[in-house]
């Protein structure tokens, strides 16, 4: 009889195991560069929408890298020793955040990439969007709207991460169709909207009335090169300005004519992130949760087995901007 009652309780145990960790919380920790600026506050804020954490499935904890790679390394390092069981990363350096990555791998936590790239073949995945494009197009709005003619200036992202390195990629490849444009000032304002406006203000000063057009590669660089031009009681209307990203400001200035922008949509960079680390975490056994796959049908989940996901970029324009403020407001 107690051989009978331990092999029925064995047998019990082996049913009621794998629904043990299935229910069993998920703690995952997120990993961006900063929280200083709009975009990287929406992909923040989509984390914590995200039906597993609402639900109580998984337990999140954002950190904050304060635009430092040694900063994000010792958040690493934090959530090896506490044993998270997935990150997801966006890193400030292309270079450096590899080694992070590595340590993660090591103990066994896999990362998921979104929205900055690293050089790194451990990441599980990668979801993000395809920052040469929107460096083209952005340059490109700005080069049709002067004509392919006059001087630009290029204010950059953080030199090093893998949003710069692309978009600067792409904003040459849009010069390069344009020989009689002529780059004058070309310097790194960080993703800050107040760095932006002191480089704008001197480049101002030191080139006045020769600057045509403004590449900023983000919507808090360009906002910024708008706010220098305002001070300078000059028509912001006589610059050709863009940014990325699709920020609530750089809508409003869409919408009033004062520059263009191309919109990154964070949420799914980021809940899209949330699901890939879940299957990771839950090793292979779970469904996506978030809807931004039914809002992608070019990007399937594809049993989360596939290396990189891409988010399609949404140019803003006058005829869908206002949709797009709508669905900020929610």
């Amino acid at each position: 009889m107690r051989k009978l009652l331990f092999a029925l309780a064995a047998a019990t145990a082996l049913l009621v195991t794998p629904a043990l960790a299935q229910d069993k919380k998920i703690k995952i920790g997120a990993a961006p560069y900063g929280l200083n600026a709009e975009f990287m506050q929406i992909w923040t804020a989509a984390l914590k929408e995200h039906p597993a954490v609402k639900s109580g499935e998984v337990e999140l904890t954002v950190f904050d890298g304060r635009y430092d790679a040694l900063v994000q390394q010792e958040q690493f390092n934090t959530m090896i020793t506490q044993k998270f069981d997935a990150i997801i990363f966006v890193p400030i350096d292309i270079e450096a955040g590899a080694t992070a990555v590595q340590a993660a791998h090591d103990a066994g936590i896999p990362v998921v990439g979104s929205n900055t790239r690293v050089h790194s073949d451990l990441l599980s995945s990668y979801i993000g969007s395809d920052d040469t494009i929107s460096g083209y197009l952005e340059a490109k709005s700005v080069l049709d709207k002067i004509g392919c003619k006059g001087n630009v200036v290029i204010i950059e992202g953080p030199i090093g991460q893998s949003a710069q390195i692309s978009r600067l990629e792409g904003n040459k490849k849009a010069l390069a169709e344009c020989p009689n444009v002529k780059v004058i000032e070309d310097q790194t304002a960080n993703w800050s909207r107040a760095e932006a406006q002191t480089l704008m203000e001197n480049w101002l000063t030191a080139h006045p009335g020769q600057i045509n057009g403004v590449i900023g590669q983000n919507d808090e660089m360009a906002l910024g090169a708008i706010e220098a031009i305002k001070a300078a009681k000059l028509n912001v209307k006589d610059f050709a300005i863009a940014g990325i990203d699709g920020v609530t400001d750089a809508l409003h200035a869409v919408k009033q004519g004062t520059m263009t922008s191309i919109l990154q949509d964070a949420r799914a960079q980021a809940q899209g992130a949330l699901d890939l680390a879940i299957f990771q975490a839950r090793k292979g056994n779970y469904k996506p949760q978030s809807d931004i796959w039914a809002q992608y049908p070019s990007m399937p989940f594809n049993n989360g087995t596939a290396k990189e996901y891409n988010v399609p970029w949404t140019p803003v324009t006058a005829d869908n901007v206002d949709k797009l403020l709508a669905a900020r407001s929610k």
